[in-house]
């Protein structure tokens, strides 16, 4: 039997696929793996290529398999896709896969370590409690509404809203509704007080890190837009250029172009969508305080001036990711370029 060469891999919940070749191309193994047996079957393989798509309990295959002396690659199933013959099967992903991870050009997905995906879930945790306590706060002013008593947008009036559910000699609220609402009320105090917890633990984290302390000298860029960053981008020199990590992200025109003509839509939202979305509220934030009398670059306010407000804080975000690559590739600090009056 021929020495095999290169593995594709289709992960799945219980049943995965495998599909081995060797070195001439032949097809040495195609068959069905049960979860129990994948180790097994790649600790009696001499050491080779392995190719996996970049999906749910990929990182935790790819180290397990790595230990036996495999080369694991981790590609986006999107790259993979077009190697797909006909019908989709598992079987007919394992072949793609096969192929796709021999490919020269192909774009490889970093593997990550426990210890890189822990401080992935301690963020990823923390988006869930905050949005979870949006969802809290806008039911309850929402039903409050409903009998008249009103507040504004944002976690601030909240509190203005749980006086009220406590103020027991206010009669605007039926017992049976009041109830209710405390409990929401309730809720929301205490996924605060986890989301503070978590909080600390990212600052701290930040502090440890020479990196990420670097990262927040950029203005608009927090504790956790650096910890985010941190988590999500193992190797920063893996991209060529800051545009490069500034469109895997997502923050970059979508281009349509042919025939010589450039055509440029609305920003892609391919990539990370935690990750854009923090940086585009950290840009918002820098443009608000501009508003408030604080100076901004020259580009920016040229841009404020033609186009709308969202539009500047998108752009604004595309240079804060371009920056914070120049600062994980080449060191150093942020260093303020000239201002203009806001």
């Amino acid at each position: 039997m021929e020495k095999i060469t290169t593995i594709g891999l289709d992960l799945a919940k219980s049943v995965f696929q495998i599909h081995a070749i060797t070195e001439g191309g032949h097809v040495a193994v195609r068959r069905a793996l049960r979860r129990s047996q994948v180790l097994e079957f790649f600790r009696h393989i001499e050491p080779c290529l392995v190719g996996m798509e970049a999906c749910g309990s990929a990182h935790y295959w790819a180290n397990a398999i790595g230990e036996f002396g495999h080369t694991v690659r981790l590609m986006p199933p999107a790259y993979v896709k077009p190697y797909v013959k006909r019908n989709k099967t598992d079987a007919a992903d394992a072949e793609a896969i096969c192929e796709a991870v021999t490919r020269p050009t192909m774009r490889f997905v970093p593997v990550k370590t426990p210890d890189e995906q822990a401080a992935g879930m301690v963020l990823k945790t923390r988006e869930l409690l905050v949005r979870q306590r949006s969802q809290t706060a806008n039911a309850m002013r929402a039903h409050m509404a409903e009998l008249g008593i009103v507040a504004a947008t944002g976690m601030t009036s909240i509190a203005k809203l749980v006086a009220i559910l406590r103020d027991d000699r206010d009669g605007r609220l039926p017992n049976s509704a009041r109830a209710a609402l405390l409990e929401m009320a309730d809720q929301i105090e205490r996924l605060t007080e986890r989301v503070e917890v978590l909080d600390s633990k990212i600052v701290a984290a930040v502090k440890a890190d020479d990196a990420a302390r670097r990262l927040t000298t950029i203005p608009g860029v927090g504790p956790i837009i650096a910890a985010t960053v941190r988590a999500a981008v193992q190797d920063p020199a893996a991209f060529r250029t800051g545009r490069d990590l500034a469109a895997w992200i997502g923050i970059t025109p979508r281009a349509n172009s042919s025939g010589g003509k450039e055509r440029l839509g609305k920003i892609s939202k391919r990539g990370n969508k935690q990750l854009r979305t923090l940086l585009i509220v950290g840009a918002t934030s820098i443009l608000k305080q501009a508003r408030r009398g604080s100076k901004l670059p020259g580009w920016v306010v040229s841009i404020m001036a033609r186009r709308p407000y969202k539009v500047a804080a998108v752009a604004l975000a595309n240079k804060m990711a371009r920056t914070i690559w120049a600062i994980l590739v080449k060191g150093g600090t942020y260093q303020a370029p000239a201002m203009a009056e806001a």
